[in-house]
């Protein structure tokens, strides 16, 4: 069935408020609570469907089908597995829950992130994301891999049955592959791996860390009053960990095992399609080798190497209905009443800049900032209300603006000068371009020029009884001299 067109100068804000709130359903739990209550596992989709969820992500990812094939299916076998599970009794259950984590490898900017955050907003579960790199072994350089499971309940409101179904994604872990020439405690690397072995497979985490002051003086007081002390704790058992990184330099480990070379000097696309070609062979030996520990990948039975943005996937990103680059830069200018478009050109330039960068996906937002930057802080200032992003603006912004600022400025000073005196003044364009000159070496404003240069105007130009006035050049280098030759000249062919 065939997508509904969109008017992108008046559905766009209604497409965001649907689309976004797609997939919440209410339920007696949560129906008129209020904001910052806690939400209840009943909020979980458990019967979603791998084609529901891929269908799901695949209108606002491009480029990466693939990739969201594998990664919805497995998603939602990981919830339907615990919905069975919680219908199982405690003591039939399987020994060794094994868990579908996965593990993400790609550049920056194609979609990592994004697609996991749309997966536990359209299933409903808390998410919670860091870089690995800020995790040490022992929790004195950065922070302890637990703080991610105690941050799942702070996203949960303090539900910590809801956390307990959530997602944990960290990127960087490339980072903390072991160089293998590591001496003494290695506090960011093959330590962190152990420590979160523990958490990806099944553990109990106290929800208030044994260090933290506040929650000693509330275990003294709970054990004072009550006589003994009780601990929350987090079993991280249904927890869906999700780890990424850019992994540079494993496609050399992997050629290496493969026994190939490259021949010659390859660039651009060509060394782009190799690598990416190299990187869908990984296997586990190739990430042992990288400088993972075996037991760290074993908890990552799900590989997934996601695809290296083109100009052409950039591009096709921008042309998106469900765009959150296009959509948010709409929701900017919107704010100051001023509707935005984009012409197919423009978004083409866009694409080629963006790809420039090699930033993927992430600099489609640098050159959309770089480009609208000026018309965003100027036209607010202005009763400008709508703005056409097309080639000219998107390659000579300052030209472009500086174009609007004029045409409005006229506009304004015309819709003026004819409601007080009934006279449409036409500025024809070197005219228009002369009083801008004036104004800026005058330090005045458009308008108020033109009221200093064509004050006495009206009264000539009624007693020619003429309802229409052309502004030449030549009558804003001179307004007096010309006004009087004109109406000279009007009263001689009139005799």
């Amino acid at each position: 069935m065939a997508k509904p067109s969109i008017d992108p100068n008046k559905d766009w804000e209604e497409l965001l408020k649907s689309e976004f709130t797609e997939g919440v359903k209410p339920n007696a739990e949560t129906t008129g609570s209020k904001p910052g209550t806690s939400a209840h596992q009943s909020d979980i989709n458990f019967d979603i469907k791998p084609e529901e969820l891929e269908s799901y992500l695949n209108r606002y990812v491009v480029g990466q089908e693939s990739a969201v094939e594998v990664i919805a299916t497995k998603v939602c076998t990981h919830f339907n597995r615990m919905k069975l599970d919680r219908s199982i009794p405690e003591e039939d259950r399987m020994v060794g829950n094994i868990k579908s984590n996965m593990l993400l490898i790609g550049p920056t900017g194609v979609g990592k992130t994004y697609i996991i955050k749309l997966i536990a907003k359209h299933i409903g579960v808390p998410f919670v994301k860091a870089d690995a790199t800020k995790f040490s072994e022992t929790g004195y350089v950065g922070g302890d891999v637990e703080d991610l499971v105690r941050e799942l309940v702070h996203e949960s409101d303090g539900d910590i049955t809801r956390a307990e179904y959530g997602i944990i994604y960290l990127d960087e872990i490339d980072k903390i592959a072991s160089t293998g020439n590591v001496y003494g405690p290695d506090v960011s690397r093959t330590g962190v791996q152990r420590n979160l072995l523990k958490l990806m497979e099944e553990s109990e985490v106290d929800l208030k860390t044994p260090h933290d002051l506040a929650s000693q003086v509330e275990a003294a007081m709970e054990a004072q009053r009550t006589g003994k002390v009780t601990r929350k704790k987090i079993n991280t058992r249904n927890i869906l960990f999700i780890v990424s990184g850019a992994f540079g330099g494993i496609s050399d480990i992997i050629k290496k095992r493969l026994n190939m070379q490259s021949i010659g000097f390859e660039q651009g696309e060509s060394l782009r399609d190799d690598r990416q070609n190299m990187l869908k062979r990984v296997k586990t030996e190739d990430l042992i080798q990288f400088g993972f520990e075996s037991e760290f990948v074993g908890r990552l039975p799900v590989t997934v190497v996601l695809n290296e943005m083109t100009e052409e996937g950039l591009y096709n990103i921008l042309k998106n209905r469900y765009s959150t680059v296009v959509l948010g830069k709409k929701l900017d200018f919107r704010a100051y009443d001023i509707d935005l478009e984009f012409s197919d050109e423009a978004l083409r330039v866009f694409a080629k800049q963006a790809n420039a960068e090699r930033t993927g996906a992430r600099g489609l937002l640098s050159v959309f900032e770089k480009a609208l930057i000026k018309f965003e802080k100027t036209l607010p200032s202005t009763e400008i209300k709508k703005l056409v992003v097309d080639i000219d603006a998107v390659e000579r912004p300052e030209e472009t603006l500086k174009k609007m600022l004029l045409s409005d400025s006229i506009k304004h000073y015309q819709k003026d000068f004819l409601l007080k005196n009934g006279i449409y003044l036409d500025f024809r364009k070197d005219a228009a371009e002369r009083v801008q000159e004036m104004a800026q070496v005058h330090n005045r404003s458009i308008k108020q020029l033109c009221e200093e240069l064509f004050h006495d105007y009206a009264y000539g130009i009624r007693l020619m009884s003429l309802e229409h006035f052309t502004i030449t050049k030549e009558s804003v280098e001179n307004p007096q001299v010309y006004l009087d030759n004109y109406i000279r000249e009007n009263y001689k062919k009139k005799d």
